[in-house]
Formats: structure tokens, C-alpha cells, sequence
């Protein structure tokens, strides 16, 4: 299998080096996010031990059972600081392989992970671990993925021929170690850290009662993507969109009209914005000092359910 895969990944760089672009050159639909090895969380993202963080790709937390995974296909994972520019992962690429089949994972690269099984869809989880500690002083770090002919392309294009082969292909603005910002998804994350700042989005019907199984599209500080369902989180009582660990920076939440959710009006840390219905609000982050380094961010939308 894993031959396979490899020859598979070397005709597709071939492909993708003469035509120079990748050939999707765009993200995957659905999500991914971090969690422990059944798929449950502790502390929404934040970790006891580096060893406690498994990958799971598919619907996230809060999501309804018709929300759609990770498209089919193999794919390739890294753990970085917040910005990217330092590479933690410490093992060659083709260890960090896994395939999506039906949306979930379903298969990982053998004898180089330990995984373990998702206690809501039945998926594979993969342990990150092995990877370095951030230099990020809160404790942040990344976990990013991308479809294994991107990365391919995207090593190819730092003068690595083969990016499997590989721990680091490089790095370059637009291109973080043969991942492009703009083809993965990624996920913040935090193990034994201080308080950084998160973004949460609340949904109301038109009682003001909490909407669970919503979701916000969010865009990193570099513009890779993921998607984020509200659920029951904090104290058995609020119900939110969670994004933890955001790094300093402008960050975008794009709020969509969706199933059992028209977008009315929409409050920024209990002010309202000026318009109402769908939108993408830049979310601007900086972890300093204020408020021991906290910043709490929520919207809350007054919807009308049809």
C-alpha cells in the first residue's frame, strides 16, 4: 500500500511539474481538528502533553451527521508554530500520509504513528507526535494538512523532487514546507500553555435560544481554512463555534445562511454591526498584556429558523 501510494504521489508530481500549478489547487471541502485519541476533547483544544494530540478529519465537534468530511484521497500532515515559518514535525512525509475514504480517515501511513478510533464516526485518529516543542511562548501550535499531490507540487516547487522523501522541503512566502496557505486546512492547538486568544461564535433563533450543528468558515493569519460547528462547550451552558489558540493577527469569519439558520443581524463583542445578513468580519488579534493576555471574541446572531 504504501508503494503504491508512493508511485502514485511520484506520477503525480511528474503531472504537476509540467503544467506548474498543483492540480487542485484549492482546499479540501470539510474540516479537521484536534483531539484526543477517541475523538473526545479536553479543554476544547488545549492539551496535557504533546503525546495527548491525535488528528481526526471529517465532521468536527457539533457537527450534524449529514455534515460532510474531508474529500476522498490521501493526504499528508505537519505541526508547525502559529506562523508556519518553523517546522516541528521530525519525521519524513511519508510517515505523515493518511487516506479519507467516505469523509473519514481510514487509513494511515504503517508502522509510523500510533492511532486510534473515533468514538462518534467510526474514523481513524493519528497521533502528531513525533514533533518539537513550539517557541511560541503560549504553548501554540498548528496542525495542518494537505492533499498529497499539493504537497508533491509544492515541494517541487522549493527543489525537492520528491517531498516525501523528505522532513522539510523548504521555506518560501506562499509556501510553508511544501504546504501553500491556500490548498490545507489547519487547526490551532495548545498543550500545558498560558492564556492565548480565541475566537467563539454563538448562534440564537429568533427566541434567543442557543443553535447547536452551525457552522462559520474561519481563515487563518495565512490564509488556510477550516470549519467550525457550535456545540455545547463552556460550563454546560454556552453553546459556541470555537477557534482556539488564533495567533496575532487579521482573521476571517465568514457567517453563511445555512440549513435551520438564515443570518439576521450580528453582534461583535456585544456591539452591533452595521450590517446584517451574510458576511465575512475581520477578526484583528493581538496577544499582549490586556487583560493577562485574553482575548475574547464572540458573535452572536439573531437568526430567524425556517
Amino acid at each position: 500500500m504504501h508503494k503504491e501510494r508512493l508511485w502514485a504521489g511520484l506520477v503525480l508530481l511528474a503531472v504537476t511539474t509540467l503544467i506548474g500549478v498543483p492540480l487542485h489547487a484549492s482546499a479540501p471541502s470539510g474540516a479537521i481538528f484536534t483531539t484526543l485519541s477517541d475523538g473526545s476533547e479536553v479543554n476544547l483544544n488545549i492539551f496535557p502533553s504533546k503525546e495527548a494530540v491525535y488528528l481526526d478529519g471529517g465532521p468536527g465537534p457539533g457537527a450534524p451527521p449529514t455534515a460532510a468530511g474531508l474529500d476522498n484521497g490521501v493526504y499528508v500532515f505537519q505541526v508547525t508554530d502559529p506562523s508556519g515559518k518553523v517546522l516541528l514535525s521530525t519525521d519524513a512525509a511519508a510517515c505523515r500520509q493518511f487516506t479519507v475514504f467516505n469523509g473519514i480517515i481510514s487509513d494511515s501511513a504503517p508502522g509510523c504513528h500510533k492511532f486510534g478510533s473515533d468514538i462518534d464516526h467510526g474514523a481513524t485518529t493519528i497521533q502528531l507526535m513525533p514533533y518539537n516543542d513550539t517557541p511560541n511562548p503560549g504553548g501554540v501550535y498548528k496542525a495542518w494538512v494537505v492533499r498529497v499531490d499539493d504537497y508533491l507540487a509544492g515541494c517541487a516547487a522549493l527543489g525537492v523532487p520528491n517531498g516525501l522523501t523528505a522532513v522539510d522541503c523548504g521555506l518560501e512566502a506562499g509556501n510553508l514546507h511544501g504546504f501553500v496557505p491556500a490548498n490545507t486546512k489547519t487547526d490551532n492547538f495548545k498543550v500545558k500553555s498560558g492564556q492565548s486568544a480565541e475566537i467563539d461564535t454563538q448562534f440564537f433563533d429568533g427566541n434567543g435560544q442557543q443553535l447547536d450543528g452551525r457552522f462559520i468558515d474561519w481563515t487563518d493569519t495565512l490564509g488556510a481554512t477550516n470549519h467550525k460547528w457550535s456545540y455545547l462547550v463552556y460550563f454546560g451552558t454556552v453553546h459556541v463555534a470555537h477557534v482556539e489558540a488564533a495567533e496575532d493577527g487579521t482573521h476571517q469569519i465568514k457567517i453563511t445562511n445555512q440549513d435551520g439558520c438564515t443570518v439576521g443581524r450580528v453582534k461583535q463583542n456585544g456591539k452591533w454591526l452595521k450590517n446584517s445578513g451574510p458576511q465575512t468580519i475581520s477578526v484583528h488579534i493581538t496577544n499582549g498584556t490586556k487583560n493577562n493576555g485574553i482575548y475574547y471574541y464572540t458573535v452572536s446572531l439573531e437568526v430567524y429558523c425556517q
